[in-house]
């Protein structure tokens, strides 16, 4: 399992980026002296360090994600280096974290050096410091011989199963042999130090009247105290220490999260921002981030505590019944946990959220509802709910509701990701009933996936297909949702209508495993006559991915991460009664031809690959065909499948 370090990792895609800041190279200069307090209240000067023949200097911060998951590592190599002279001592510039919230830093990753606060951020101005985490490594004249990341494993848009280039270990080694450090400089991904800003008299752009309002409609569902994202955005004193990654994240369109196109549809859970608010917030950073009239402040939204459903829910469940023990590395394969919530009656859900609890180690969850003596098949058979990063609880429309049947059980499946360290779960899910006499429709969830899935070693560009196998004649279409995992590239959905024609109806050109989004249409379309959704999904499977496992390999369907899916889930709703009528869809020789075309693709010798193919199919094949090394177009392969009986 490829460590996400869970919801962290996901926001070190968020929050980090190698900047352009490191014009002016420290390497070479000498340290300048600094008398700073630990959050004991000790003092430490630079002095304290002189027993070390080398120091390292970490600038750390509590609420960055890259700052969070390179804690344990930083106290694991200090543990290892001090025995042969090297100290380690933290520092911690931002105004925004607080002395209490550094202690519980320290003691949450096992940091044992002392980690100092930096008022004023003088230290982190002297050093030419810019983000978190950032280190510096002095020698025994405490001059400055290498700046930048502790190693490459997390950066921008990716996650390395490990690191490939130990930079600060190779930087001690080659001090500690007597040698120059053969790489002296390196980017250094992470979240800018939160500085003291310093506002212009003459800005009119003020956090009250016009960046709490944007913050309150776009960001606070996930930024406040308890959810998904790793620091609140609710008031001045918080925001304004992450005034310069704000911006920087915003124009770089990487938060808010979305990941849809523009041109297709219309979205009820749109998150992207206008040029206006963007613009707002790039003046008001350029402006020194003033906080303007408290009296100008928005009312603050209100949320149920501890959950995103719209009212408390009337069930709770453990999915466990005792916390659930993660290790503190390697693989976790998805566990599996059945719970029997005792219906004697169909239950209608108008809403259901699944609770982690750890947000540490839970990468996600999927909810299934299985009814007795059913097996379920994959795809979307008995999908009730999912947690995932980025996925966010949205009611049903008034009428529509999905059921649970008396009888069933819950069957939940579990993907825990190793943070460093023994972790504990026990995550929940809650249910907000519909009244039974008011729900006019079922919600059904339904899927288009392929899973002849051959993805050759090095392919940049593999295209598969799928389609809905029900005729959709009556129903309304509510959400789709796409899933692959770490070498999906992008995914479309097309509607098409008796008459031939075609409706892209949501199109990702940039699809990112970590945040999956349920897109749900702004008004539900409703379908007419016999109507199929097509999804494509491409994928990445070359060492341009960074986020590849191994692109080496061929890439298979399959459960755990390394592997890959091709869902297309979407959501429709059905007039009570109606569901029975639900009928496949007629299947044509050039809709076969699109599932199976994926399947006659070169692998590495350019061979045709001929297997996970119908042995009928690959017998007609073999007959017509007679040049093995070609691979066919989508007419030969309809021509193929018409001679066949």
């Amino acid at each position: 399992m490829k460590p996400f370090a869970a919801l962290l990792a996901v926001l070190v895609v968020a929050f980090s980026s190698p900047g352009a800041e490191k014009a002016s190279s420290p390497i070479g200069r000498k340290a300048a002296p600094f008398e700073l307090k630990d959050y004991r209240g000790k003092r430490y000067t630079l002095d304290s360090f002189k027993d070390y023949k080398i120091l390292v200097v970490a600038f750390l911060g509590t609420e960055c994600p890259l700052a969070k998951l390179y804690g344990s590592r930083l106290a694991k190599l200090a543990d290892e280096f001090e025995k042969r002279g090297v100290g380690f001592v933290g520092i911690n510039s931002n105004t925004q974290d607080s002395i209490t919230e550094i202690a519980a830093h320290a003691r949450r990753h096992g940091i044992k050096f002392p980690v100092l606060k930096d008022l004023g951020n003088r230290v982190a101005d002297q050093l030419g410091a810019v983000r978190t985490p950032e280190v510096f490594v002095l020698d025994s004249e405490r001059i400055v011989r290498y700046w930048g990341r502790i190693d490459d494993q997390y950066g921008v848009d990716y996650v390395r199963d490990a690191p490939k280039q130990h930079d600060l270990r190779r930087a001690l080694e080659e001090l500690l042999a007597g040698k120059q450090v053969s790489r002296s400089v390196t980017e250094a991904p992470g979240c800018f130090i939160g500085r003291i800003p310093k506002p212009k008299a003459d800005s009119k752009v003020t956090y009250a009247r016009h960046i709490a309002p944007i913050l309150q409609k776009r960001c606070v569902e996930c930024h406040r105290e308890g959810e998904i994202a790793p620091f609140s955005l609710t008031d001045y004193d918080e925001v304004v220490g992450w005034a310069e990654t704000i911006a920087e994240v915003v124009r770089e369109q990487r938060m808010p999260p979305w990941h849809a196109s523009p041109k297709h549809g219309k979205f009820l859970n749109d998150r992207r921002l206008s040029d206006e608010e963007k613009q707002l917030i790039y003046e008001w950073v350029a402006g020194g981030a003033p906080e303007g009239d408290k009296s100008d402040l928005p009312k603050p939204r209100t949320f149920v505590q501890g959950w995103q459903l719209p009212r408390k829910p009337d069930l709770v469940l453990n999915i466990t019944e005792k916390p659930f023990k993660v290790q503190a590395e390697g693989a976790v394969r998805y566990q599996y946990f059945r719970v029997d919530p005792g219906f004697k009656e169909d239950k209608w859900i108008k809403a259901a959220e699944l609770l982690p609890g750890n947000r540490a180690v839970v990468h996600h969850i999927l909810a299934f509802a299985r009814e007795p003596g059913q097996r379920l098949g994959g795809g979307a058979q008995g999908f009730l709910v999912g947690y995932v990063p980025g996925l966010r609880v949205i009611p049903f429309p008034d009428g529509m509701a999905k059921r649970i049947p008396a009888g069933a059980e819950l069957i939940f499946q579990m993907h825990y990701t190793p943070i460093g360290s023994v972790q504990f779960d026990q995550s929940k899910i809650g249910f907000v009933f519909a009244d039974p006499n008011e729900v006019k429709y079922e919600v059904i969830t339904t899927a288009a996936f392929q899973r002849y899935l051959n993805i050759p070693p090095g392919e940049a560009n593999y295209t598969t297909t799928a389609q809905s196998r029900l005729s959709l004649d009556g129903t309304y279409l509510l959400s789709m949702m796409p899933h692959m995992h770490l070498r999906g590239k992008a995914f479309r959905y097309e509607a098409e209508f008796e008459n031939g024609k075609r409706e892209v109806l949501l199109d990702i050109p940039r699809y990112d495993f970590n945040w999956q989004t349920a897109y749900r249409l702004a008004e539900p379309r409703k379908l007419t006559g016999k109507v199929r959704i097509h999804c494509t999904a491409v994928y990445d499977n070359s060492e341009n991915n960074l986020n590849n496992p191994d692109p080496s390999k061929r890439v298979r369907w399959g459960d755990q991460t390394w592997d890959e899916m091709m869902i297309g889930y979407f959501d429709i709703a059905v007039p009570l009664g109606k569901r029975a009528e639900l009928s496949p869809m007629p299947e044509t020789p050039e809709s076969r031809a699109r599932g199976y075309i994926v399947r006659f693709d070169k692998n590495g010798d350019g061979k045709i690959q001929r297997t996970e193919v119908p042995e009928q199919l690959l017998r007609t094949f073999d007959a017509i065909d007679k040049n093995k090394d070609k691979v066919l177009t989508l007419e030969e392969m309809v021509s193929v499948l018409k001679r066949l009986p």
